[in-house]
């Protein structure tokens, strides 16, 4: 076949070179590294997306010096050979998303990179708690996981240093890393982003007369060591069960983050709503009734289970 369109005029072939394809649907196809010019038009030929494997190479060797780049590839209906030759030679593949939510664990994030097909080799160890930053990355077929997992390291780096440029130095934060710790309980105590700024402030409020945080999250993740929720609800015996981080049992910070915080919940960590109160409970909608004393907090607990009842 290619012999004959070597007799040919320029003309005649450049005319087939942007006349409209075959193809009637539109169709994903991988091109694999390593894949030769005529295997990839073989490839498109087989799949309906070109009329023939030979003219496709020509025009590959022609227009783009058979400078074409693997990955994954949407080709629509009826779309010429020149325009795929150039949307492979300026390596126009398919982009994926990959979005990390707020306050998922590294564990559970690792788990996510596992599962998405279009990424490539393994990760063997399970990145610190708090390093990955939630946010939608957009990758490419083939990229691997362990770069993914770099980039979120960096986006981590880099927000935390940001933010952490202009936070209130009167807040009882050592290091970034503390800032990072205290949005990490932020994050697992409310997902209502008007609540983060003033939740972050009941907290400082207890460091600041050495009450403990006694955050439910970090008992949770301390008894679990990160594997999930419990089959059952708190108790006391939960609530004393010794771990640097676990806040009911331990003063101050617990030892380590509990998940992977969000921009939000870091900012509401070093820019904290002033305020008076010191106990929140769940309000049963979503949100949380706040008080400034321990019997206004018992009756707000009452309220509640009378809802629940």
């Amino acid at each position: 076949m290619g012999f004959i369109f070597l007799l040919l005029s320029p003309f005649f072939i450049a005319a087939l070179f942007i006349i409209p394809g075959p193809l009637k649907e539109t169709t994903t196809i991988v091109i694999p590294y390593g894949t030769s010019t005529y295997e990839i038009g073989e490839k498109l030929h087989k799949n309906g997306v070109v009329y023939d494997a030979s003219l496709f190479t020509l025009a590959a060797r022609l227009i783009v010096a058979n400078l074409l780049k693997a990955g994954e590839y949407q080709f629509t209906p009826h779309q010429s050979i020149s325009n795929i030759v150039f949307m492979m030679h300026d390596g126009k593949s398919v982009i994926h998303m990959f979005t990390v939510a707020e306050g998922l664990t590294s564990g559970e994030i690792v788990h996510l990179l596992r599962n998405s097909p279009a990424l490539t080799g393994d990760i063997t160890d399970i990145p610190l708690e708090g390093t990955l930053l939630p946010e939608t990355y957009r990758y490419s077929f083939g990229d691997t996981r362990g770069s993914m997992i770099l980039r979120m390291q960096k986006s981590m780096q880099e927000l935390v240093h940001e933010l952490w440029v202009t936070h209130d130095p009167s807040l009882p934060l050592k290091s970034p890393q503390d800032a990072v710790i205290m949005a990490s309980v932020i994050e697992k105590e409310t997902g209502k982003s008007s609540e983060r700024a003033r939740i972050a402030g009941v907290f400082y409020n207890r460091l600041h007369i050495n009450m403990r945080l006694q955050s439910d999250p970090t008992v949770i993740y301390a008894i679990t060591q990160a594997k999930g929720s419990m089959d059952h609800e708190l108790d006391h015996n939960d609530l004393s069960f010794q771990s640097p981080i676990n806040t009911y049992a331990s003063d101050g910070l617990p030892s380590q983050p509990i998940c992977n915080p969000g921009r939000a919940a870091l900012e509401a960590a070093l820019h904290p709503e002033a305020n008076d109160y010191l106990y929140f409970v769940a309000d049963g909608t979503g949100g949380h009734a706040f008080s400034r004393d321990l019997n206004e907090h018992n009756l707000n607990v009452a309220k509640l289970r009378n809802q629940r009842n």
